[in-house]
């Protein structure tokens, strides 16, 4: 889709994010500072602390020819190139859009301005962040635009306390089980308008402005409801030089909270996101 013209958003609070990598079953974590609004890399401090984990889940849904697109994008095309009968080794040739499957919305998607990064800027230490999962599926299943707002998100700090600083906020609507029907999962009306659930503006301003998060995630297609036409989230969390992750699996496998995230995202020069492999681990 074509992004319209952002309203300027700065946000300048420093935050600290924890940055883990694996090994062997356990992640060592270093505290990295990171600005929101300026693209600068962050010097790694000494690990204090190690994570150790039981339960690994795949939030990434397979990526085929036959997986939905937003109206925008044609779906993937696989061409194969090489065979092992013929010619000793197996290859083939992706054709995708960069918003294809399970996916990264980095914030040049929708944002033109300088210190905005593209997908390959983004620091590494924000693709592993706690987990926070807003569940609204109940209400989903009535209300196909349905979103998450403000009152689930505060419901949810009542139960499980503050969201994690340098945490990914993410929406499970059950959305998922459309996924094999590209009309369903879609699901248009007469007037092509299309119908599935997001985050409100509300809930998105929220967690900008009040929470210190990296980014948010949803099982459906976009940040934004279907019906959407201003695609008002998508503006508010990457402008805020936050990031998006959009068709993800698998979310009701994992806590409310308590789980880490690891985003496998592409380093390519430039781009405005693409397909990328996501673990929750916990």
């Amino acid at each position: 889709m074509c992004a319209p013209s952002v309203v300027e958003h700065v946000a300048s609070r420093l935050s600290r994010r924890e940055l883990l990598g694996a090994a062997a079953g356990a992640l060592a974590a270093s505290l990295l500072p990171a600005s929101r609004g300026v693209a600068r890399a962050a010097s790694p401090a000494p690990a204090t602390q190690r994570l150790s984990f039981e339960n690994v889940a795949d939030l990434t849904h397979v990526l085929s020819p036959d997986f939905p697109v937003f109206p925008s994008f044609e779906p993937m095309k696989v061409t194969n190139l090489f065979t092992v009968a013929r010619d000793g080794f197996y290859a083939n040739r992706w054709d995708l859009g960069e918003h294809t499957g399970t996916h990264f919305d980095a914030p040049v998607h929708f944002v033109d301005r300088d210190g905005v990064w593209s997908l390959d800027q983004v620091p590494p230490e924000r693709l592993v962040a706690p987990l926070a999962v807003i569940h609204i599926h109940e209400r989903a299943a009535r209300d196909p635009d349905a979103w998450v707002t403000v009152d689930d998100l505060m419901a949810w700090e009542a139960r499980y306390g503050r969201i994690p600083d340098g945490a990914i906020v993410c929406m499970h609507s059950g959305w998922e089980s459309r996924v094999g029907d590209a009309d369903a999962y879609r699901n248009a009306d007469a007037s092509g308008t299309m119908h599935f659930p997001g985050f409100s503006p509300q809930a998105a301003q929220w967690l900008v402005h009040e929470r210190d998060i990296v980014g948010i995630g949803v099982d459906t297609l976009s940040l934004d409801i279907g019906p959407s036409t201003g695609f008002e989230v998508h503006l508010t969390v990457l402008g805020a030089n936050l990031y998006g992750l959009e068709n993800l699996a698998n979310l009701a496998r994992v806590p409310p909270a308590g789980a880490t995230v690891i985003v496998g995202a592409p380093r390519v020069r430039g781009a405005s996101g693409g397909p990328c492999r996501v673990l929750a681990v916990w």
